[in-house]
């Protein structure tokens, strides 16, 4: 008779003390989760106070325009009364040739339009000093204004994360409450918690870098780079809208000179106007190409719409001409575009396609090319 050998086994308490090793490593992991958890409710709360303080900008963004056309006005006004003044120092000139009994008087006629001159030249200066600072105000009103429109699409992508944080740590607690634990399940779980959590957070750090003021910057700048990052913030709108968005990208990855912040601003300002276009119809399309030659980058913007009617191309950059109803924009977001492209030394314009829609083209200066060969 074979006797059996049985192998000696640990002992139960040191099963339950390794066990009560591993809740408790859980149970800090979990109080971790639940503290990013509450710190994601809390960036939501800080989106929702985002949003009412955008509404008081847009309010701000008519004022300011109101004070900027005010001001044009009295530049051009200023700028008259210059050039009559240096028409009358001429016709002084020529009356002190002419003569010497009316010198003395030309002298003090002359002193007194050149302190004119110099108050008028100065205060022209000052003037165009408040026009730029009031524009980069738009800009950045504009850009506030684009923020409060991409907010829907965001609480949704931000939404989907938050909920399967919520499922990740709900299954880790289930498997809590039904005895011993699967470290590796466990693990994983959480891990894809925590990918979650760094999705969300990657959605919020790009929304807060383009809603800062954009410093006064010219620096290389990669066109691709740009358009996917805009793309990004408007995917969950187009998602929902069904609208699919093909993009044809230069494998030469152009760089152009400026400022990447105003140029996801054209850019999201430009698809905004496609997605609007295109929404209601029961083809919804847009294409994106990007081309380069040695000194200029070409970006298109396709949309399958009805295109711009006839008459209103010229008048599609103006500030405040919008073909949308009442209510469904301000107009500005296509002449802050104009204004961005023409400060980068670039040209935009409009037209529509024979059998597909309303196509917009930007050109912008290569880095490194004359912006003068890129007209």
């Amino acid at each position: 008779m074979t006797a059996i050998v049985h192998e000696p086994r640990a002992s139960l308490a040191e099963e339950n003390e390794e066990l009560r090793e591993q809740v408790a490593l859980l149970s800090v992991r979990l109080e971790r989760g639940e503290a990013r958890r509450r710190a994601m409710v809390h960036i939501m709360g800080d989106l929702a106070n985002t949003n009412r303080r955008l509404s008081d900008s847009r309010k701000a963004m008519l004022h300011i325009l109101a004070d900027y056309e005010s001001d044009r006005r009295s530049l051009a006004q200023q700028t008259e009364r210059l050039d009559n003044s240096r028409r009358a120092l001429l016709h002084i000139l020529s009356d002190a040739h002419q003569t010497n009994l009316r010198l003395e008087n030309s002298r003090k006629a002359m002193i007194h339009i050149m302190g004119d001159l110099r108050d008028t030249t100065t205060e022209i200066g000052q003037r165009e000093q408040e026009l730029r600072d009031k524009q980069e105000q738009l800009i950045q009103a504009g850009k506030l204004a684009t923020l409060g429109e991409l907010t829907t699409g965001v609480a949704h992508e931000l939404n989907n994360p938050l909920n399967n944080i919520q499922l990740y740590i709900g299954n880790v607690l289930d498997l809590l409450e039904r005895g011993p634990l699967d470290a590796g399940y466990t693990r994983n779980e959480l891990e894809k918690a925590i990918a979650q959590v760094g999705k969300a957070a990657q959605i919020i750090s790009h929304l807060r870098t383009f809603g800062r003021v954009a410093l006064v910057t010219n620096e290389p700048v990669r066109v691709n780079e740009i358009i996917y990052r805009s793309l990004s913030l408007l995917q969950e709108q187009l998602r929902l809208r069904d609208i699919n968005v093909s993009i044809y990208v230069s494998e030469a990855d152009p760089v152009v000179r400026g400022n990447p912040i105003q140029l996801e601003q054209v850019f999201l300002n430009v698809l905004g106007n496609a997605r609007d276009a295109v929404s209601s119809l029961s083809e919804r399309e847009i294409t994106v190409t990007t081309e380069a030659d040695d000194d200029c980058v070409y970006i298109r913007f396709t949309d399958s719409g009805p295109g711009i009617p006839d008459g209103l191309q010229e008048r599609i950059f103006d500030p405040f001409f919008t073909t949308k109803e009442v209510g469904q924009g301000t107009g500005l977001g296509l002449s802050i575009t104009y204004g961005i492209v023409k400060e980068h030394k670039g040209d935009i314009s409009v037209t529509n396609v024979s059998g597909a829609g309303a196509c917009f083209s930007i050109v912008l200066p290569r880095y490194g090319a004359d912006p003068e060969d890129c007209e």
